[in-house]
């Protein structure tokens, strides 16, 4: 029994904590938006009653790897894609951004492309949220230190392939695509200066090194350029089983081995590797770790690719960068993820609707636009697919929250414990559902997960110790706050 004053007590709870074999349960105490007793039983009194009812309470899922504004006008996904974010059980997203095509449209410093970003995205978003900015053309690397100064922004992308592919194929014109000034070239030799500018500013300022990191998505132009042709010529081979024989799985290792050695030469201490699809990426990022130990290397998978393959993903609705994969490449992903070789689990969130998705004719794949939404189904997938597979749910706990937190300097995230912010969501593990699209408030009018059977429901989710949705769907307007970082 305690004495604290709470604001809000959730009685009754199965409480899962980053890492542990099994629920525990017992009460949570909520004091001005962070926990201040997680565990034991709680007197009511004066405070605000969320009685659980044995309902699974789960961290506030981090999902580190999204798109707002890819597709659409960056204000109106900070609404509706958050909302969605809330239905996932997610109470924190961080939304990857970059100059050129699509997001703004527009090229240029960041100095002055971020500050658009942020008034577009103020008060419109359910959940807290983020940004990691791509540095695109030099000028960029010398803005690395003011992105973290003047924006709390303090982690990066590099895309690989966008060397001689475009968003969705081959691109001739990769200056256009990406909006680069006259005779710069987004290379290889690119991704090494900013490493080596990201590296620099890790050694002069100490005081936020900790919290600085380098994301790549690992595919290799020249592979998939030759590939995509073959397969373009080959009648037996279509839907998402041509995109990924297009883009093949040692694009991906070999993407991974150059992003190794280049930290390795460079000095970077922390760079991750994002959305790894194949067990020929899982391969290349557990060579690479024992080959550069000098190198912090994380590993990210999707829910995408855990949880579907290309027989079981409706439609082509499910093209994205990298592709989904046959079945043993997704076993390959969960047996990587129980061996500790995978780090976080996101969605890779980009909402795209039907009307840009799809070409003419729309079942040709390679006429498809990459990307489509998920972090809606985020902790409803991977605790009904963690319950069949026997997996604890402290391990997704681990992998949706605490460890995506701590890698991307969301220090007052991640986990159910004192002191930490107080996002978590109230979970159904015995819910029996079916996935359609037109249940989310993602704007996404289809899903690759539509049809599959669903055994989780997230009930309600709470940020900040305020509840933003619960069985009748959001609860109130925006309250997300942009997340400086990293945070003290």
């Amino acid at each position: 029994m305690s004495e604290q004053p709470f604001d809000v007590i959730v009685k009754g709870a199965q409480i899962v904590t980053a890492g542990a074999s099994e629920p525990v349960e017992g009460d949570l105490g909520l004091t001005d938006g962070r926990f201040t007793q997680v565990g034991g039983t709680i007197e009511a009194g004066d405070a605000e009653v969320i009685e659980a009812g044995g309902l699974i309470a789960m961290p506030g899922a981090v999902d580190a790897h999204q798109h707002w504004g890819i597709y659409n006008p960056l204000e109106e996904d900070t609404v509706s894609e958050s909302r969605a974010c809330a239905q996932g059980g997610v109470t924190t997203g961080i939304t990857y951004i970059r100059t050129g095509r699509y997001y703004l449209n527009r090229g240029g410093p960041y100095m002055d492309f971020m500050p658009e970003v942020l008034e577009r995205s103020n008060g419109r978003s359910h959940v807290d949220y983020a940004f990691h900015v791509a540095p695109m053309q030099k000028s960029h690397i010398d803005e690395l230190e003011r992105l973290v100064d003047d924006f709390g922004v303090s982690s990066f992308k590099i895309f690989m392939f966008y060397g001689g592919h475009g968003l969705h194929g081959k691109s001739d014109d990769q200056s256009e695509f990406l909006m680069t000034p006259p005779g710069e070239r987004y290379d290889v030799a690119h991704f090494e200066f900013v490493m080596r500018g990201l590296a620099d500013l890790c050694r002069r300022r100490p005081d936020i090194a900790d919290g600085i990191s380098l994301s790549l998505h690992c595919e290799t132009a020249e592979i998939m350029r030759a590939y995509t042709e073959i397969v373009e010529n080959d009648d037996s081979l279509e839907g998402l089983a041509a995109y990924s024989a297009s883009r093949p799985p040692h694009s991906e290792g070999l993407a991974v081995s150059v992003a190794g050695y280049l930290a390795h030469v460079t000095g970077i201490p922390r760079i991750n590797l994002l959305h790894l699809s194949s067990a020929r990426a899982v391969e290349a990022a557990e060579k690479a770790r024992v080959s550069y130990p000098t190198v912090d290397i994380g590993a990210e998978v999707t829910v995408g690719h855990l949880l579907t393959d290309i027989d079981t993903a409706a439609g082509i609705g499910g093209k994205v960068n990298p592709p989904i994969r046959p079945r043993e490449d997704v076993e390959a992903l969960w047996a990587a993820l129980g061996n500790g070789t995978l780090d976080w689990i996101v969605s890779d969130h980009a909402c795209c609707r039907a009307e840009a998705k799809f070409g003419d004719p729309a079942d040709d794949v390679f006429l498809a636009k990459s990307g489509f939404g998920g972090t809606e189904y985020l902790i409803p997938g991977l605790v009904t697919e963690a319950n069949r597979r026997g997996v604890p749910l402290g391990v997704i706990a681990q992998m949706t929250a605490l460890n995506p937190a701590r890698r991307y300097g969301l220090h007052r995230k991640g986990d159910i414990a004192v002191g930490l912010d107080a996002d978590f969501s109230l979970v159904d593990p015995t819910a029996e559902w079916v996935v359609r699209a037109e249940d989310s408030e993602s704007t996404q009018e289809y899903t690759p997960f539509e049809g599959f059977q669903m055994t989780a429901a997230v009930r309600r989710t709470v940020l900040r110790g305020r509840t933003i949705l619960d069985e009748s769907g959001p609860v109130g307007g925006p309250s997300g706050e942009y997340v400086i970082r990293p945070q003290t």
